[in-house]
This record gives C-alpha cells, structure tokens and sequence, in this order.
C-alpha cells in the first residue's frame, strides 16, 4: 500500500476498535491484578490477554496487506461447512465449563467453535442474499435463508450455550434489511411476548393476550370496526375473568384450546375469503400452538441454571445469594461506581473478586465501578458509534455482498452488547457472552476481529478499485 491507498482504510473503525481492545485490556487487568506479577506472566488474564492482543492485531495485518478479498467468496461455504462440523463435534469431545460443553481444549488453550460460527454465518449470508437471483418473496430462498441460521442455532443448542444461539437472531434484522417481511419480526416480539406471560402466568392468561391483540388487528382491518370492538372487549374481559378462577389444569386446558376456536370461526365468518382473516386465523394458531409449547421448552430445552435464571429475572424466584448472586454483585459494583467512579484500580468489588467472571461475561461491572456512570455511557457511546459507522459505510456499498456482510457485522456487535450489558444490568437473564473487544478470552477477541476486518478489507478493496 502507498501513501494515498492508507488513506483509503476505513480508520474510523479502526481507530474505535483500538480503543475498544486497550481499554478492555485496562479493564482485565484491572479485575485480575496480582501484586507482585509481572503485567507480562502468562499466569495471569491480563498477562495472556496480551498474547491474544497481539495475534489478534497480527490477523488483523494478515487480512488487510496479505489476503485478497475475493477469496472470501469462495471460501464461505466450505468455512461454514467446516465450523458447523466443529459445532457438532464439540458437543460430543468438548471441555464442560459452567455447564456449557462448548469448548476444545488445546493444551493450555481454549477454543470455542460458536464465536468462529459467527463470521462464517456472517460470510454465507452475504453471499446467499448477494446473489443476483436471491428474493425473498421465492419460498425456496427463504428456505435457504433460514436454514443458514438454524443450523448453527440447532448446533449450539446441543453444546447447552443457549446465549450464544440468541445472537444469530440478530440476523433476522439483516434479512429485514434485505427485504424480509417485517411481520415476522412482529410475530418474534409477539413470540417472546407470550413466553413471558405463559411463564409468569398460565396458558389461559397467554390466549387472553394473545386474542387481544388479535382483536386489535382485527379492529384495524374491518369496516365493522364497532362490532369487533364489542365482541373483543366482551370476549378478552370474558377470558381474563375465567382465567382468574382457580381450577383444575384440565379445565384451564380445555379452556385455552376451546376458546381460540370460537374465536377462529368468528374470524372465518368475519373475514370470509379475505387474505387478513387467514393471515390472523394462522397467527392465532401459531400463537396457542406455541403457548401450549412453552412448558416443554422450558423444562425439556432449557437447562436447570437457565430455568434459574429467567426466574429470577421474571420476579418468579429471589434468590440473591444463588442464581441471583452474579446480578446481584454485579448491580451493587455498578451503583457503587456512582457518577464519575471509584478510579483505576480502586473497584473494591472488582478487586475483591465479589462478582464472578468479572474479567470475562461481567466486565462491565468493572467499567461501572471504576469508572462511573460517565464511563460507561462511554464505551456504549464508542459501541454506538462503532455499529452506526459500520451500517452507514455498509449502505454505501455498490457491491450487495459486501453491503450484506457490513450489516451482519454490525448485527453480531449489536446483540452481543444488548445482551452482555442487559445481563450484567439485570434487564436479561444470565447466559453467558462477552462484551466484544473487552472481555478476556482469545476466542472472542479472535473472532470479532476476523469479522471486523474482513469488513475493512472488503471496504477498503472496493474504494481503490473505483
């Protein structure tokens, strides 16, 4: 590269990411100081998260000066054959940690499939969706375009990572982007909507409010607005009346399944032949088929810690000195941080090892208590600044692939810091993903450094070749 074509890389990103990984650093040996160790010894987090620093900004070279862009193309579908190949692996011949089986255990090292499962996912979507015959109104791409998500998802459930699976979701609002029909992300919302309430409530309190919102819609769409008003309100308070009355579970059953009939007929005999009528016809049978699942994802799918977890989170179980310690913990370091912080190297929960994994899933407990609330509207501002950059360049993009790949990008940062943060802050259950480019780990800093810079590489080819 010369003079004018250095110009050409995106240092923004660059720029951000740095920031992100030194201050992370700051962070990890902050929570995981030893007196008297060396900032070098390979016995401690912060001794080896140098290493892991400096191979990550040794891949970042290789990809931006010895790489071609595109082989990335070509290589997309071989690399996520190869990682849902690990993923399935792994389930069988990983190392158990916290109740996850998601690792191989390298000697010393610890490698985790999922976090690599990301970029190659990430690669295949923008090759899949970047094809010039893709459309998501042929049912056969959107099959395709579904089964790149679901299979790494399928994988990664096997391993008992459950917070892992959650982040490929993100990938729906990449789909949304390139076309998908935004009622299933509605239908999404709707979805964890209804778990929530089934969990917290019953099955009969689920269909309550589900059929309000189906009489709602309902209202919208038809001329007879006043008479769906008068058959809804009649039917919802009617719903939510019995659903009060203790009763056995047969009869809270029979009334689940008895009332969404009648209300399906109504919605036949309202709509008649129109696309509407079926289209809230079918939502609402999705909608109480899956209200009737719910107990059998809970208890079957999810793990007893996760189980644990959510109810805590829910309200359902306080348990602060169990499942709820890490939260709990994590809550009392960030509200003692107060405005402006406690200082570097002065977290007294940090450094008294109050919370767990404080260096890894919770090292935003850290930034909260040393660094205040200033410092951590901080690193959110320097996240939001790094996703809203990436999605502004990737709408930039003549090439649709590299479009593609800069909003998949930008998605897998965004639902890792929802989720990470949400977690540490008590707004979702603990499960378990780092904060990327802060937290320890050589496989999350490898991972989202290959999916950024690949982004910069393809990026930066493209400019130099208008």
């Amino acid at each position: 590269m010369n003079g004018i074509a250095y110009r050409k890389l995106d240092w923004i990103a660059i720029s951000l990411y740095l920031i992100l990984v030194i201050f992370g650093w700051m962070n990890i040996y902050s929570s995981s100081y030893q007196d008297g160790v060396s900032v070098f010894s390979l016995s401690t987090k912060y001794g080896m998260h140098l290493i892991w620093i400096s191979t990550a900004f040794l891949l970042a070279s290789f990809i931006l000066f010895s790489i071609p862009s595109k082989i990335y193309t070509s290589i997309a579908l071989p690399l996520y054959i190869l990682f849902a190949l690990l993923l399935i692996a792994v389930a069988f011949i990983g190392v158990e940690i916290n109740g996850s089986k998601s690792w191989f255990a390298l000697g010393p090292f610890r490698l985790q499939p999922a976090e690599f499962s990301k970029l190659s996912t990430s690669l295949l979507i923008a090759c899949l969706l970047g094809h010039y015959d893709f459309s998501f109104t042929k049912p056969k791409c959107v099959a395709r375009a579904a089964a790149v998500i679901l299979l790494p998802i399928l994988f990664i459930l096997m391993e008992k990572e459950t917070g892992s699976a959650l982040v490929y979701l993100g990938f729906l609002l990449v789909y949304f982007k390139e076309g998908m029909n935004g009622w299933i992300l509605i239908f999404g919302l709707l979805a964890i909507i209804l778990f929530i309430v089934t969990l917290i409530g019953s099955p009969a309190v689920a269909v309550t409010v589900l059929a309000g919102i189906i009489f709602i819609l309902a209202i919208l769409y038809s001329r007879k607005r006043w008479l769906w008003a008068a058959i809804g309100t009649g039917t919802v308070t009617a719903l939510a009346f019995i659903s009060k009355i203790p009763s056995p579970e047969i009869l809270d059953t029979a009334i689940t399944l008895t009332i969404p009939a009648a209300l399906a007929a109504s919605l036949i005999l309202a709509f008649k032949k129109k696309k509407i009528g079926r289209n809230l016809l079918w939502g609402y049978v999705c909608g109480v088929c899956f209200v009737m699942s719910v107990q059998f994802i809970y208890s079957k799918v999810l793990q007893d810690h996760q189980r644990a977890r959510i109810e805590v989170l829910l309200g359902i179980r306080d348990d602060p000195r169990g499942v709820g310690y890490n939260v709990h913990q994590s809550l009392i370091a960030i509200g003692s941080g107060g405005l402006t912080g406690k200082g570097y190297m002065n977290g007294t929960q940090t450094h008294y090892d109050f919370v767990p994994e404080q260096s890894t899933d919770f090292i935003f407990c850290t930034v909260g208590e040393e660094w205040g609330f200033v410092g951590s509207v901080g690193v959110l501002a320097i996240y939001l600044a790094l996703i809203l950059h990436l999605m502004k360049s990737a709408e930039k993009q003549v090439d649709r692939i590299t479009r593609i790949y800069g909003y998949c990008t930008a998605s897998c940062i965004l639902m890792h810091v929802i989720i990470n943060v949400g977690m540490t802050i008590g707004l979702m259950p603990v499960i378990g993903i780092p904060l990327p480019f802060l937290s320890y780990g050589g496989s999350s800093l490898w991972a989202f450094t290959l999916l950024l810079f690949i982004y910069i590489k393809l990026d930066y080819d493209h400019k130099i070749n208008r």
